[in-house]
């Protein structure tokens, strides 16, 4: 048994109108600390059910999530105590319109962690500094481009602390130049050895940044490999046919 693994996935299914969609038919995964784990697939194949399941955004119809061993699919568990040890980054930024970068950054810490209110902004102005946006501290997100708001709201999960990061399509809202902005970020993350779950359709990313690379269709997982392999070796005819779309 793999004691390293934060969170693993054992035969997960999601069913939507009663059964009649399974976005996820039997899913396994084990998700080691450290590792980048990238999840790509065709539209619809289950991705982003999966990782909103991770942190029960999606209640799982069957199966179970353990994280750091608990059974977080168990209806006594304090999903809430588990999510805050989850960074979850969207396709949309969900940041507060009518708050200021700052705010929408120290209002979760304060209220969730406890933490004071100089200890928060403390945390979130070295953020900021980090991805190359402290002079935005006071502005509104409305004053931002998408890729600006993108890093706010990826700096704005950091902030709590998260043990894991769940990705779901970070980039795919955003103008083609904003992409390289916000994928630096996540790389600079992978680096300093922080744990990720990524669905992107930057294959780019998912070769060079990705530890281990999934692949997803009709809510299965199909294949996983290092990168290397899943790129230069396909086993699967349906990751081969998928590939040879993609690249």
């Amino acid at each position: 048994m793999n004691t390293d693994a934060i969170i693993k996935v054992e035969n997960v299914e999601k069913h939507f109108k009663g059964g009649e969609i399974k976005a996820l038919d039997g899913a396994n995964l084990e998700i080691n600390k450290g590792e980048v784990v990238v999840i790509v697939g065709p539209s619809g194949s289950g991705k982003s059910t999966l990782l909103r399941c991770l942190n029960l955004l999606e209640v799982p119809t069957g199966g179970r999530i353990l994280f750091n061993g608990t059974d977080i699919t168990d209806s006594k568990v304090d999903i809430n105590i588990h999510r805050q040890k989850m960074g979850m980054v969207f396709q949309h930024f969900n940041l507060f319109p009518n708050m200021t970068i700052l705010r929408n950054m120290t209002i979760a810490p304060m209220k969730l962690l406890k933490k004071s209110k100089e200890e928060a902004e403390k945390k979130a102005l070295g953020l900021l500094e980090r991805v190359g946006l402290a002079d935005r501290a006071n502005a509104y997100p409305s004053q931002l481009s998408g890729g600006q708001k993108q890093r706010i709201a990826i700096t704005r999960a950091l902030c709590m602390d998260p043990e894991v990061m769940l990705f779901d399509e970070p980039t795919s809202a955003l103008d083609p130049e904003m992409v390289g902005e916000v994928l630096d970020v996540m790389k600079q993350l992978a680096l300093e050895g922080m744990t990720m779950a990524v669905v992107t359709h930057e294959m780019g990313f998912a070769r060079e940044v990705g530890t281990k690379v999934i692949f997803m269709d009709e809510g299965r997982i199909i294949e996983e490999n290092t990168p290397e392999e899943f790129f230069t070796n396909p086993q699967s005819p349906r990751l081969k046919d998928f590939l040879s779309k993609v690249l």
